[in-house]
């Protein structure tokens, strides 16, 4: 058990605008939301020790550092499987962070997907930093070579076994987008959309999604800031505390498509990344008040939401329909919109979003919220108010 003093807490959050062109470079971006976290938190950059991104970023963590007068870095990961990883850096920030290797742990993304180059556009690279070579194989030659073709193969038998359709993903399109429309930091915020706008939208992957199923190409940068309660107590912000942090990575995982998982139905890393969460805090993802769920696609909520324990196998589009994820509803989900809504900055602005829930410092701040569930996939946290 880590004492309560040495427990992992997020004191500070920063990003930047959210936009479709940034009119300056990813490591600018990279700067500005960490500068921007250390400031909202009352920490000098200098006094950072600890980072990680993704290993598709394409800022360099010297050149970061240079950027912020980072003096010396006790511990740098770049973490595998694109957004799903998301979460999977706040376990990285926790174990750091409580085990003394890190004093203040920073995580970062930032992107110009929109204006600098398209984001999930193919691209053949069988390097030992690419998601997965098998995948890239076994995937390219076929023509499934991106991401939204991934998800087809991912969510097609999934949505033909239960009777899933377009109508049913609109909803949960509906849903993110009318949050975002008041959230005055989304990109869409004041431009709700109705379910016939979702189904008058151009097939993307016929006949399983359209455009307004998917996600957003954005530029941004966002930041997160953790370190000890000791240490908070000293900081501006009430700090947040990661009650729990877990990620599974399973020998058959396949990013995005997983097609060669045995089940295609069972969301068998979200089911093993819960277990670790319960046994770890004692808290699962229903018990909390708001659901911070990656939505690159909308077929991965439903996925998300039976492979997190919100409902049973098969029984997620009911669970929408029934208006549980509302901002009213009984687990609001991504009050900021998502990336869907708000912005796609890989899941992170996902996080800040929990955090500023926890502080009720929110645009569509959830009353009563004590915990909220952050979750990518792979991966889960919860954290606490306070």
């Amino acid at each position: 058990m880590v004492a309560e003093s040495q427990q992992a807490c997020i004191v500070g959050i920063g990003q930047t605008e959210f936009s479709k062109i940034s009119g300056r470079s990813e490591q600018q971006l990279a700067a500005e939301a960490i500068l921007a976290a250390c400031q909202d938190a009352g920490v000098s950059p200098h006094d950072i020790d600890g980072m990680t991104t993704f290993a598709i970023d394409n800022s360099d963590e010297i050149d970061v550092m240079r950027s912020l007068g980072c003096r010396d870095i006790n511990y740098t990961t770049r973490l595998p499987q694109g957004g799903a990883a998301s979460v999977a850096t706040l376990v990285h920030a926790k174990n750091a962070v409580e085990s003394g290797m890190c004093d203040y742990f920073v995580i970062w993304r930032a992107m110009n997907e929109r204006s600098q180059y398209r984001f999930g556009q193919p691209k053949i690279d069988l390097s030992p930093d690419a998601h997965s070579s098998t995948f890239m194989e076994w995937c390219f030659p076929f023509g499934a070579q991106t991401p939204a073709a991934w998800e087809a193969m991912s969510c097609g038998y999934y949505m033909n076994k239960f009777g899933v359709t377009s109508e049913d993903l609109g909803q949960i399109s509906v849903t993110f987008r009318k949050a975002a429309a008041t959230n005055p930091n989304a990109f869409f915020y004041e431009k709700p959309i109705t379910l016939q706008d979702h189904q008058d939208s151009r097939w993307i992957v016929e006949p399983w999604f359209r455009l307004l199923d998917c996600c957003q190409e954005s530029d941004g940068g966002c930041a997160i800031l953790i370190t000890t309660r000791e240490r908070a107590k000293d900081l501006k912000q009430i700090p947040v505390s990661l009650l729990g942090a877990e990620y599974s990575m399973l020998f058959n995982h396949e990013i995005i498509s997983d097609f060669y998982e045995g089940d295609l139905l069972n969301n068998d890393l979200a089911l093993r990344a819960t277990e670790k969460l319960i046994n770890a805090c004692g808290i699962a993802p229903k018990d909390t008040r708001i659901a911070m769920i990656y939505d690159n696609f909308t077929p991965q909520v439903l996925r998300q939401l039976e492979g997190f324990g919100y409902c049973g196998l098969g029984e997620a589009k009911d669970y929408v329909a029934d208006g549980n994820l509302e901002l009213e509803g009984a687990t609001p989900l991504s009050p900021n919109g998502g990336l869907i809504g708000e912005a796609y900055i890989h899941g992170i602005n996902n996080i800040t979003e929990g955090v500023r829930q926890m502080r009720g410092t929110a645009a569509n701040q959830i009353k009563g919220a004590e915990t909220a569930f952050i979750g990518s996939g792979v991966a889960g946290a919860i954290i606490g108010r306070g």
